[in-house]
C-alpha cells in the first residue's frame, strides 16, 4: 500500500507541474514582471480554461490525499 501511495504521489506531482505550467497568466505576479503580463486578457474564462482547472483542482486533491496516506501509515508503521 506505501509503494502504491508513493507511485501515485510521484505520477501526481508532475502531473500537477505540467498543469500548473498550461495555465495562462493572469498578470500581477512574477509574469507581469518580466514581461508576460501585457497580453492577458481580463475577460471571463473559456470552456478549455475551466476544464483546466477541474483537472488540476482533482489532481491536487489527490496528491494531499497521497501525502496523507504516506503520514500515515508511515506514523502507524513505527
Amino acid at each position: 500500500m506505501n509503494l502504491f501511495l508513493q507511485i501515485l504521489l510521484i505520477v501526481a506531482s508532475l502531473l500537477l507541474i505540467l498543469l500548473v505550467l498550461l495555465h495562462r497568466g493572469r498578470g500581477g505576479g512574477l509574469s507581469s514582471l518580466f514581461g508576460g503580463g501585457m497580453q492577458s486578457s481580463l475577460s471571463g474564462s473559456s470552456v478549455v480554461e475551466k476544464n483546466l482547472d477541474r483537472i488540476t483542482l482533482f489532481v491536487s486533491a489527490v496528491w494531499i490525499i497521497s501525502i496523507i496516506g504516506i503520514g500515515l501509515l508511515t506514523k502507524l508503521g513505527g
